[in-house]
Parts: structure tokens; sequence; C-alpha cells
């Protein structure tokens, strides 16, 4: 492990305290190592770790569109194995960036069989913009383009399964993660760029400034969402999950009321339909995934 070191993401960056974002990065180059190129979206990573002359990137890092980055990285792949290099290309991207705006660039990267790892940072809204929502927004949280109101529980959509839409692409390795968990995380990063060709993670990274809590809680709260069934740590290979986080359930309250975008649900009084539906969300990703666990008697 001693090309691994830890300040391949450095210190001195200017992201909000309690970044999980900015602890994904560090996590994702201890795991992949100084043998890798980052070409990274727009968005809150690009912004905070790279304001020019400065940056906190110990590897190779080159910053693309929204829309764009697995197209930037595909063209990086070709031309590394066109001049028989063994770099690992990570192509990085927050929901906003990977969800959304480039999905197509995505698509393709993963039809095209191309040989790289796409990691999004999934905050759950566009946050480097002004908290607007996007496809991995959850049910009912209250963003700036989906606030919550007399006429509104707020966001009406559930999350995008992106991580299902890619495997049925054909991708050798899809995960998802939560900074919560980093060993977890890493273990599936350095999985994932062993891997030919095209390869997934979507790890939870909360935001303290867009969700509303404090960023000491980031830990907390990440670990909360696993916690009640709201986000699933789990791996898929070939199209099949091979393996799951289980835990012991608690009632999603015990996270939403942690975070200021679900405050509406409990003020001025508590609204047991809109938490019930949410619930049912968790336990629809309990009997989908198993990830209960049960006690013998």
């Amino acid at each position: 492990m001693t090309d691994k070191p830890c300040n391949l993401f450095d210190v001195g960056h200017r992201a909000c305290g309690g970044c999980a974002a900015a602890l994904a990065a560090k996590l994702i180059l201890e795991a992949a190592g100084k043998n890798t190129i980052v070409v990274s979206a727009t968005g809150c990573m690009e912004v905070f770790s790279t304001p020019y002359p400065e940056t906190a990137w110990g590897v190779p890092w080159i910053h693309s569109l929204f829309e764009n980055n697995s197209a930037v990285a595909s063209g990086v792949v070709a031309s590394l194995k066109k001049q028989g290099r063994t770099e690992k290309v990570i192509a990085l991207g927050g929901d906003g960036a990977t969800v959304d705006i480039g999905m197509l660039c995505i698509s393709g990267a993963f039809e095209r069989g191309t040989d790289f790892t796409y990691i999004c940072y999934d905050n759950e809204a566009y946050m480097n913009t002004g908290i607007q929502r996007s496809g991995a927004t959850p049910y009912d949280a209250s963003t700036t383009t989906s606030p919550a109101g007399k006429c509104s529980f707020g966001n009406p959509r559930p999350k995008k399964d992106l991580p299902a839409i890619l495997a049925a692409h054909g991708a050798p390795y899809v995960a998802t993660a939560s900074v919560a968990y980093p060993a977890d995380f890493k273990k599936k990063v350095e999985k994932a760029v062993n891997i030919p060709g095209p390869c997934y993670i979507q790890v939870h990274a909360p935001c303290c400034t867009g969700w509303g809590f404090e960023g000491e809680k980031t830990i907390a709260i990440g670990k909360l969402a696993i916690e009640t069934g709201l986000w699933v740590n789990y791996e898929m290979e070939n199209g099949e999950v091979t393996r799951v986080k289980k835990v012991r359930r608690k009632p999603v309250e015990d996270y939403l009321t942690e975070q200021k975008r679900f405050r509406h649900l409990f003020r001025p009084k508590k609204n047991d339909g809109e938490i019930a539906k949410i619930q049912q969300i968790a336990d629809r990703n309990a009997e989908k995934y198993g990830t209960d666990i049960v006690l013998k008697k």
C-alpha cells in the first residue's frame, strides 16, 4: 500500500466544514493510488478543490463540463491505450452532472465498454448552484426548485435508480457506498478500478449546507440513512446483486428529523401520511435487497 499515500487529495481546499464530497475525494485517491487520472465535472468538487491557481489534487486532474466528463474520460482512455500507458481513469461527478445532465455521455461510454470507473458523489441536489432539485433528490425533500409549502410537500418524485440503469448497460461492476463507511467505500473503489470495462460507484455524500444539519454530524447522518433503509449499500456484478449491508432498521423519522430539508413534515404538526410514504420507500428497499438482520429466537 506504499503507493497510496493519504495526501493525494490535500488539505487547504475550500469545502464546507463537514463536507462529505471532500471526504469522498480523499478516500477515492487513497484507494485508487497515484497511478490515476481524474476527470471531474463542473460542480462543488471542482469549485472548492481547484480555485485557480490552487489545487488539492495530487494526481492529474481534468475539468470537464457538467455534461461531458464521461466523453472526456473516454478520450483519455483511448489516448492512454494508444501510448501503452497504464494509468487508471476515474470520471467524477455530483448527482446533477451524473443522473441528469451527463446521462447521455455516461450511457454512451458504458455502451461502448470504455475501461474506466465512474464515481458519483451523491449529495442529492445541485448544491453548488443553489440547492436545486436533481433526479437524485429524495421524495418530499424541500429544495429551492421543489420547495415545501401550502401546495407542496417538497420533491414529488423518488430518486432515479442510476445503478440499475448502468447495470442494464452490461456494466461488470456496479456498487453503492457511503462516506459513513470509509473502509467499505475504499474496497469498492479499489475493486472497480481493477476490473476491466466500465464500472460505476454511487457514494452517498450528506451535505450539511444543503440538507440543513451541523457539519460535525455528517457521518452520523450517513449512518442513519443506511440504518433506516433509505440508502442501501450493495454490490452488483454482471447485473446480479452479490453483497448487501444488513442492518437492524430504525424508523425513517430518526433520519428525517435531523435535517432541515424535511422539517416541514413535522411543523406545524407532524404529517403522519407523508412520513408513512417515506417509510414505505425504506420498506420496499428492505424487501428488494434483504437488508434487515433477522434475529434468531
